[in-house]
């Protein structure tokens, strides 16, 4: 992958410098940003697109842990073909776990996407977010998902709500 050559501030340039080695190491950069009194943490990917013109992704709220292996699945997954349906839920990256996606609207990608500037200055990439439904099964914009769920992993659409999901339809 050719590298980004405007001028950066050193620091940017080292940002910079280790997503596209990681890229070109591992298939794609995850970048984890730590739960604090703003919200919750969250990671997403960086060379996906520029690697392999697939969206990059962000999943919000999850444990640290978890979040790197699905995005890492995802992009495995895209990368080899497979294309997702927004709104359509997902029962094989987590065992007995659903996951849908949805477009990440454009106003999001400077707070969930900051890093990817370095390789995206013009913030020209696709993104979709990973949603990952409750343990038991509740998505957070349903009644039945646990008390705080919606405001631990916030819906990154326009409107912050599923945009695609049609009950019985696309959804479950």
């Amino acid at each position: 992958m050719a590298a980004v050559t405007d001028a950066l501030a050193p620091e940017d340039q080292k940002l910079q410098d280790w997503i596209v080695a990681e890229g070109e190491r591992r298939g794609n950069a995850i970048i984890q940003v730590a739960a604090d009194d703003e919200g919750p943490g969250f990671c997403f990917t960086a060379c996906a697109f520029a690697m392999h013109n697939v969206p990059e992704a962000v999943v919000v709220g999850l444990p640290e842990q978890l979040g790197p292996v699905l995005l890492d699945a995802y992009v495995d997954r895209a990368a080899n073909g497979e294309e997702f349906q927004f709104g359509t839920a997902y029962t094989d990256f987590f065992e007995g776990v659903p996951v849908t996606f949805e477009a990440v609207a454009k106003g999001w990608y400077m707070e969930y996407f900051g890093s990817a500037f370095v390789i995206y200055p013009d913030g020209d990439f696709p993104a979709v977010q990973i949603i990952v439904a409750s343990p038991d099964g509740h998505w957070p914009w349903e009644s039945g998902a646990p008390e705080g769920f919606a405001q631990w992993q916030p819906v990154l659409t326009e409107s912050g709500r599923p945009e695609s999901w049609i009950p019985g339809e696309t959804g479950v």
